[in-house]
């Protein structure tokens, strides 16, 4: 940041350091068109407190990136804290019907499931942007997980070599190419689609059972599902991987004495319980980093050593320009405004 020396017309409030970004540092010719009378009764006038220098617009952004990583992981653990109570809730309801030790109804624990369906299906809009349909917490955009019909691993592997370009958008968009060798393992084709793939918005991976599945951002998810073209294939169709945890399929009837169900429905409950704790902890902690940060973010201090050497520069120059540019800027500069701008360093 370069520091300029700024004069001012006197009857404002007296010559001040002025800073911006990006402009070389000089003094800026007076332009002071009242009496000397004027002058000196400014500079009468003037505070004799510092006055603050504004943020320049690197630490603003930083400070709205910041404030905005603490907003969205506040969310998800208002999010998370709120599916958690009702897995609780299922899990106690559940562990009992089974142990034979409550006789609730079952339009009761049916109310319950409904109940963690609905805010299931209302994650996106409140779990802050950064919790995934698996409850998964990342300080980067929540993704939607899906899968090419027709490409998978053992296809690919049965007709290389083989080279196919993708595409993701409109015709005439930028297409992107990946070749397929018979001697490379899964891991590896995984990682040639994931390369090829990742300039146009869309990731590649293998998941727990060695099969290919891509990723795209969940707020990208409805523009890239119906536009993805392979060569040869034109438009491809995407199925989405469903969630872990879905209690819209549970049977939670206990009048037919379906106990295996019931134990079903447990499980996936514990284990999604398991990891909206292990995400709690995730976010809890992305929100601590993020407003320790905030509370340490300060504007930077003023480049006062450049500012003092180009002082110095210009007090060497006998030129009347000069000399008119100095004496203009230090009006109303006060002793106890000096001091409060040496105290921001």
């Amino acid at each position: 940041m370069d520091t300029t020396l700024r004069p001012t017309t006197a009857g404002a409030t007296g010559g001040t350091l002025g800073t911006r970004t990006n402009a070389s540092s000089r003094l800026l010719p007076a332009r002071t068109t009242e009496r000397p009378d004027d002058s000196a009764a400014a500079a009468a006038a003037s505070p004799t407190t510092g006055v603050p220098l504004r943020a320049n617009g690197s630490a603003a952004r930083l400070d709205s990136g910041l404030q905005d990583q603490v907003a969205r992981a506040q969310q998800a653990l208002d999010y998370l804290d709120r599916v958690a109570t009702q897995l609780e809730t299922l899990k106690s309801e559940l562990t009992a019907k089974l142990a034979g030790t409550r006789n609730g109804s079952r339009q009761h624990l049916e109310a319950q499931v409904r109940q963690l369906a609905e805010t299931l299906s209302a994650r996106r809009q409140n779990g802050g942007a950064s919790v995934d349909s698996n409850l998964d917490f990342s300080a980067a955009p929540a993704t939607q997980r899906f899968r090419i019909r027709g490409l998978d691993i053992d296809t690919l592997k049965k007709n290389a070599p083989q080279s196919i370009s993708f595409s993701v958008g409109g015709a005439g968009g930028p297409q992107m190419s990946v070749n397929i060798e018979p001697d490379q393992s899964n891991q590896e084709v995984a990682r040639a689609l994931d390369r090829a793939l990742a300039p146009m918005g869309v990731r590649a991976r293998l998941d727990d059972k060695g099969e290919v599945v891509f990723s795209a951002s969940e707020s990208d998810w409805s523009s890239i599902k119906g536009s993805i073209a392979m060569s040869g294939r034109g438009r491809v169709t995407t199925d989405e991987v469903p969630a872990n945890l879905a209690p819209d399929r549970w049977n939670v009837s206990t009048d037919t004495g379906n106990a295996d169900a019931l134990r079903q429905s447990l499980r996936e409950v514990v284990q999604a319980l398991e990891r909206v704790r292990r995400s709690q902890v995730a976010a809890s902690n992305a929100l601590s980093a993020a407003s320790a940060q905030v509370a340490e973010a300060e504007t930077p201090p003023p480049d006062v050593p450049l500012a003092a050497d180009d002082f110095t520069k210009a007090a060497a120059s006998t030129d009347y320009e000069s000399l008119l540019a100095l004496t203009s800027a230090l009006v109303g500069v006060s002793r106890d405004r000096v001091l409060a701008l040496l105290g921001l360093r």
